[in-house]
Order: structure tokens, then sequence, then C-alpha cells
């Protein structure tokens, strides 16, 4: 039998998709006082919104009918200045960001959570795959049960006080579970598609915003081999990154791919797939889920990319929350800007972001 009394209140962040829903509904199951939540991203003038209209009444509507209150908060200026602002400033930079971990950091477990605590609740409540546990008088944060889901590497950048306010209603499930659960309750999700881009990108395309919001980002510029020979020109930085090999508009022998991104020379370098390869990097912006970086090297696995292979290194802290990563295997897609994520099993240890490229000395 579910205990229902003594239950702490939780916010829900509900996004007007089936996975929040659902992590929603178990709350109110267990006995919480739940609060749904639905964040008011941007406005475009009215030509594009997050959350879309659809979304937002789908978030509404999933409250109504858990019988639960339901507020919009409107966090359009934090998250243009901490997300949209700095997605354009970094691949104005040359560089590939990763605007959900961002968004998570500051906007979902930060102002949300916020507002959360303004809401007199003790928890904040997401629908990611992921778990949080109390081991050693310290909270770790886990992989989601289900890999094929799992969410952690986007949250890597979570602390202490985060994680001890922060439930994963979704962590122990599959997502045939979650909607199965959605179908059975009947919920006003059931049956809707995930969303897989970037949510503030119309259609997914990131290069038409970035020649809106960052024009020097788009200019033509050379493509050019190693060797510095000329082979082409680029449509601009932004519409390239690391590993990349098709829309690049030369022809060759053999495959080329993209093997760096020169910003100071606002250049495309490509080469062959033998010359993509790399067996370290560094990183930035260093930072454990502990709170304290290991002074001394140690071992770990690494995922470069959200959906990338974990790969054993050794990791060489430097000071500066930075550190040099050594990686056993050569890594194809090391990518200036990604986050690079430390995790030990299924413990996320912590992670940074990738801050070098290499460009070939002409």
């Amino acid at each position: 039998m579910i205990e229902t009394v003594g239950q702490p209140t939780v916010v829900v962040a509900l996004s007007g998709g089936v996975d929040s829903a659902v992590a929603a509904a178990r709350l109110v199951q267990q006995g919480h006082e739940v609060i749904g939540v639905t964040l008011r991203l941007l406005d475009d003038s009215g030509e594009h919104t997050v959350p879309s209209p659809e979304a937002a009444q789908r978030a509404r509507a999933t409250a109504q009918q858990l019988d639960i209150p339901f507020r919009i908060i409107d966090a359009r200026d934090a998250f243009k200045r901490e997300v949209v602002d700095y997605f354009v400033s970094e691949y104005a930079s040359g560089r590939t960001p990763n605007p959900c971990v961002r968004c998570n950091r500051f906007i979902r477990f930060g102002l949300l959570m916020d507002h959360a605590c303004a809401l007199g609740a003790s928890t904040l409540a997401t629908g990611h795959y992921a778990q949080v546990r109390e081991a050693d008088e310290e909270y770790q944060l886990l992989r989601g049960r289900d890999r094929t889901k799992d969410q952690s590497y986007f949250l890597h950048m979570l602390d202490q006080r985060q994680l001890a306010h922060t439930i994963f209603p979704l962590g122990r499930l599959t997502k045939e579970h979650v909607r199965a659960s959605a179908s059975r309750l009947d919920l006003p999700v059931v049956g809707q598609a995930e969303s897989q881009d970037v949510c503030f990108l119309v259609k997914g395309d990131y290069r038409q915003f970035l020649r809106q919001q960052v024009p020097q980002a788009m200019r033509p510029g050379p493509i050019r081999d190693t060797s510095g020979r000329i082979l082409g020109e680029h449509r601009g930085l932004g519409a390239y990154t690391i590993g990349q090999r098709k829309g690049l508009g030369i022809s060759a022998p053999h495959p080329l791919y993209v093997i760096a991104i020169d910003s100071w020379e606002n250049a495309i370098v490509v080469g062959a797939a033998a010359e993509l390869g790399r067996s370290n990097c560094s990183v930035e912006s260093l930072h454990f889920v502990s709170g304290e970086i290991p002074s001394h090297p140690f071992r770990a696995e690494a995922q470069i990319r959200y959906r990338a292979r974990p790969t054993p290194v050794s990791v060489h802290p430097i000071p500066g929350a930075r550190a040099t990563v050594h990686f056993s295997e050569t890594q194809r897609d090391i990518t200036p800007g990604q986050s690079l994520v430390l995790y030990d099993g299924n413990v996320v240890l912590g992670g940074g972001i990738i801050c070098e490229s290499r460009l070939p000395v002409l």
C-alpha cells in the first residue's frame, strides 16, 4: 500500500510531453502534494514559441486531469541570456555547443528550482531518465535504468544542493513502461511524439537561426586541407561540425571530413578519416557532482557526445578547473564546445567542456 501521509510538496516541470506527464502522475499516486509548472522560454514575435501553444495546453490539461495546481513561469529573459546567447556566441567562435546542458544547469535546476522553493515546495521533479541516490552522506547522480533513454549526460553539471532537492520519477522505468502508463491513465499526452531538436530552433534548423542572430558566423570562407591547399568555399563556420562529411560541396578522390574549425581565419580544415582521430583532448569548466575536483590523475569512462559509447580514459586535472583527458581508443569526433562527461560505471562523476581545437601546422 502506498504511504500517503507526510509526503513533501513537489514542483513538477510539465513540458506537454509524455515523460513529464507520467512523472507527475506517479507523484500524485504516491501521495505527494504536486504543483505543475511550465516554463515560458521563448516568444519570437509569435513566429516561434517555446513551449508551443499546443504543448502548453497539453501541460495544462494534464494538470487538470491530475487535479493539481498549474502555473506558467516566465523564464524568457534568463533563457535568452543563459542559453540562446551562449549558443550563438559558441557557434560564432567556431565551437559546437550543447544548449541542453546549459539549460538544465541554469534554467530547469536553477531558476525553476528557486521558483519551486518560493512556492513552498521542498523538491523539484522532471521527466528525465536519470536517478539520484544518497550514499556516504553524499548525493550521487546515476544513469537511468533504460540505457537507450538515459539522460544523465545532460545533467552532469548539477551540484549537491540541486541533487538534494531533485527527484526523477522515471529513473528506474523504461520508455515502454512510461508510454504504457500514459495510455492506462488516459493522459492528454498519449501518442505524443518525442521532440529531438533543440527547442528554440524552428524545425531544428540551427543554420537559419544563426543567419538571423549572428550573420558573421555564417560568412563564407575557405575550405582547405591540412597542407593549406584551398579546395573550395564554405557557407559559414556555423554550418559545420567536427567529423562532418556530407554537405562540404567539394570533390576529392577519397572521402573528406571536417577535422578543424579555424575561427581566426574563418576557415574549415578538412582531411581524410585517418586525420580525424585523436587520443586526447583538453577540457575546461570542469565540474564534479561531489563538489570536489580530484587533485591527482584518475581513471574513469568518458562520453564525448550524448550517444557516444563510453570509453576508458585517464584524467589529469590542471589548476583552474581544467584537465587533459587521454583515451584508451582513438576518438573520431572530439568536438570543441561539446560536453565530455565522466562516469564510474553508472555513477556520474562530472564533466567539462572540450576546449581545444587541433589546427594543423602549415
